[in-house]
């Protein structure tokens, strides 16, 4: 992984309009994009925070992203300035916050810094990534495969997600969070006694963080409108890494739940229903024929691809 700062050109001249502003903007945007990731990489190395994985190359060109669209609301106003110079200053004083890259106050409460590490560490995990589906909405494995449309394969690999999310990969989540077990505690206590309340309170909180975690993800994983998702579930999307994201964007979850409703979930408007400890354990899919009514799930080769359609979509 490149360890210095990409150099967008230092501009000699003062950008002296918003007009050159914008234009010297759009030409070099790349450029800014990757000074930006450089700051945020160079800053995690040198608090001991940085791992030369794909995990934090997302991670720095998600802040990047963050970044630069600062950048190009506030650099406007800041004209006449040297773009590049205005950028690097931008960052400084970003990184120069405690804890800049948890900056929003409403994501430093219990509920907000749970939510928070659930979806930082499922941007990194494909364990954590199946189990938001379970924390946001309370869903198992079996609501999983039927909503998502999976066949066999990869409905054995959520199965295999859960289990192991269960068996460690929460509980590492929570360490990275700096939860205490009290607050957690507390939290759970929440919402037995005021579930309502504190899915309320997640609603708000979840389109924040989810608006920021999906900045590195379209180009590989773009949110589709309604007659995207039901082509895509036409031409077999169990076999398509498109639906995977679709827990860190609670819009596109709504349109495919809407679109997929099993019988086994409430119909209607998806409804949060934030679970604070992991699933309970189940058994585990095994590989080979499965018949057509199984209940965790139809595989593919059973049914046609309109078959896994709901009939609302028709």
């Amino acid at each position: 992984m490149p360890s210095s700062i990409s150099s967008a050109p230092l501009l000699p001249e003062l950008v002296t309009t918003t007009d050159e502003f914008d234009r010297i903007t759009r030409a070099c945007l790349p450029d800014f994009l990757d000074r930006a990731t450089g700051h945020i990489r160079r800053f995690l190395r040198e608090t001991g925070q940085w791992s030369d994985d794909g995990g934090h190359e997302k991670l720095a060109l998600r802040w990047g992203y963050e970044l630069v669209e600062q950048f190009l609301i506030y650099g406007r106003a800041a004209v006449p300035c040297r773009p590049t110079l205005f950028l690097d200053s931008l960052i400084a004083r970003h990184l120069s916050q405690p804890d800049p890259l948890c900056h929003h106050k409403d994501l430093a409460t219990p509920l907000g810094g749970f939510l928070h590490g659930l979806a930082n560490r499922a941007t990194v995990s494909r364990d954590a990534l199946m189990a938001l589906f379970f924390h946001w909405y309370g869903w198992n494995q079996g609501h999983i495969i039927r909503v998502l449309g999976l066949g066999l394969p990869e409905s054995q690999r959520v199965y295999k997600n859960f289990d192991r999310w269960r068996q460690s990969g929460w509980e590492r989540a929570m360490l990275g969070t700096g939860l205490t077990s009290e607050e957690l505690q507390s939290l759970d206590s929440r919402r037995r006694r005021q579930g309502a309340q504190l899915n309320a309170e997640s609603v708000p909180l979840l389109r924040l963080i989810q608006s920021h975690y999906r900045k590195s993800e379209p180009a590989h994983y773009p949110c589709l409108d309604r007659t995207q998702w039901i082509s895509l579930y036409e031409e077999d999307c169990g076999y398509d890494y498109r639906a995977w994201h679709l827990p860190l964007c609670h819009e596109c979850v709504s349109v495919v739940y809407a679109l997929r409703q099993p019988e086994t979930l409430p119909s209607g408007a998806l409804m949060l229903d934030v679970q604070i400890h992991p699933p309970a354990g189940g058994r585990v899919l095994t590989l080979g024929p499965t018949p057509r009514n199984e209940s965790r799930g139809d595989s593919h080769e059973h049914r046609s691809p309109r078959e896994r359609l709901s009939s609302t979509t028709h």
